[in-house]
C-alpha cells in the first residue's frame, strides 16, 4: 500500500508550498476534495511545485461541469505535471446537483457511464488519434475547429478513479474506471463485504483483473502521543456525523446495523441542528472508523492489519504536513510492506 494526504480543502495560494512539503516528506500523493475550493485550480499550482508527488481530484464533481471542460482542464494539468493526474470523479447527491449547482441528475450511473466514456473520447481527439464525433444519451460532442483544439501531450493517458460508496459504483468503477477513490465514510468491514465484492462482479462483467483498478480511500485516523489528540478526536466525531447524516451514505451504517443514528442524524441535520450532530457518534462507531495508535510507527502497523488485501492506496484524512517526516518515512514503509 502506498500512503498519500487527503484534504476536504485547500486555498489556492496555499497549495505550492502544502504539495511541495507533502513531496519532500515522502508521501505518495495528495487527494484534494472539492469542497470550498475548485481541486483543479490547486492542482494546477501544485503541479508547477512538485517533480514526483501524484496528483488527485478526491474527488471532482463530475455533473457540475460538461465532459468538455473536464476534459481540457484534466489535459491542462496531465501537461503541466507530466503525467501526474489522478482524475477522481464523483456523482455527488441529488440535493447538490440540482439545488447548489442547478444541474441535472437523472440516473447517475447511467449518465456517469457516458461521463468517463465521453472523456476518453475527448482526449483521444486532443490527441489526434481520432475526430470528434461522440454522441450518447446525454451528451454530445462533434465540434472542434484548430482554435479551440489543445493539441496533442507527451502522457495522454490520464487515470480516471470513481467515487464509490454504494455496491453499485463499486461495480461500474471495476468495469471501467483506472481507479476507485472509496469514500472516507467507509469501513474495513464494509469495503471486505459490500465494497470488493461489488468491485468483482464488475471486475468479471468487463473480464478484467483486478491489478487493473487501483483502490484508493481516505482514512481517519488519531495518535495518542499528538500534542492535538483532542482537537483531532473532536474533529474526527464532527467529520463522522456530518456524513452519517447523509442519506446516501446510509448503506454503511446499516451494514453496522446503525441505521436507527443515522436517521436521528439526517433529522438534526435538516432542521440546521449541526452543533448537535457529533454527541450521537458512539465510541463504537468511532472504532469502527477511525484507526487509532499510541504512535505513527503502530500506526503503520495497525493500518497494514486492517486494510491490507483491500486498499492499494490510503489517504490520511486531515492536515498531512503536521506529521514530522521521519514519522511519515517509517508509516510509509511499514505500508508498502503491506
Amino acid at each position: 500500500m502506498k500512503l498519500d494526504a487527503f484534504v476536504t480543502t485547500l486555498e489556492i495560494e496555499r497549495a505550492g508550498e502544502y504539495a511541495a512539503t507533502l513531496e519532500r516528506n515522502g508521501f505518495h500523493g495528495v487527494w484534494i476534495a472539492e469542497t470550498q475550493v475548485d481541486p483543479m485550480l490547486s492542482l494546477a499550482v501544485a503541479a508547477t511545485r512538485t517533480r514526483s508527488l501524484r496528483l488527485g481530484t478526491g474527488i471532482a464533481i463530475a455533473f457540475a461541469r460538461s465532459p468538455m471542460v473536464m476534459a481540457m482542464d484534466a489535459w491542462s494539468l496531465q501537461r503541466a505535471s507530466r503525467g501526474r493526474l489522478d482524475l477522481g470523479l464523483g456523482t455527488q447527491v441529488r440535493a447538490h446537483i440540482e439545488r447548489r449547482f442547478g444541474m441535472p441528475y437523472d440516473r447517475p450511473g447511467a449518465r456517469i457511464r457516458e461521463y468517463v466514456k465521453a472523456l476518453r473520447h475527448i482526449w483521444g481527439a486532443f490527441q489526434h488519434e481520432h475526430r470528434l464525433a461522440f454522441k450518447g444519451e446525454f451528451y454530445r460532442f462533434d465540434l472542434m475547429s484548430p482554435f479551440f483544439d489543445p493539441g496533442p501531450i507527451e502522457h495522454p493517458r490520464i487515470a480516471i478513479h470513481l467515487a464509490a460508496v454504494n455496491e453499485g459504483m463499486f461495480a461500474v468503477a471495476g468495469e471501467l474506471a483506472d481507479g476507485i477513490v472509496a469514500h472516507p465514510f467507509s469501513t474495513p468491514e464494509y469495503l471486505r463485504d459490500v465494497g470488493m465484492p461489488a468491485l468483482a462482479k464488475g471486475l468479471a462483467r468487463a473480464n478484467r483483473a483486478r491489478s487493473e483498478v487501483e483502490v484508493s480511500c481516505p482514512v481517519f485516523t488519531l495518535v495518542e502521543n499528538s500534542p492535538t489528540l483532542a482537537a483531532d478526536e473532536s474533529y474526527v466525531r464532527q467529520q463522522l456525523a456530518f456524513y452519517a447524516s447523509t442519506p446516501t451514505y446510509r448503506a454503511v451504517l446499516a451494514h453496522h446495523g446503525w441505521s436507527e443514528i443515522g436517521e436521528k442524524l439526517s433529522d438534526l441535520a435538516r432542521r440546521g441542528r449541526f452543533d448537535e450532530l457529533p454527541r450521537l457518534v458512539s465510541d463504537a462507531m468511532l472504532e469502527a472508523f477511525v484507526t487509532r495508535a499510541r504512535s505513527h510507527e503502530e500506526l503503520g502497523r495497525r493500518l497494514t492489519k486492517r486494510y491490507a488485501g483491500l486498499l492499494d492506496r490510503i489517504g490520511l484524512y486531515g492536515d498531512a504536513t503536521e506529521i514530522a517526516p521521519g514519522q511519515v518515512g517509517a508509516l510509509a514503509e511499514l505500508l508498502a510492506m503491506a
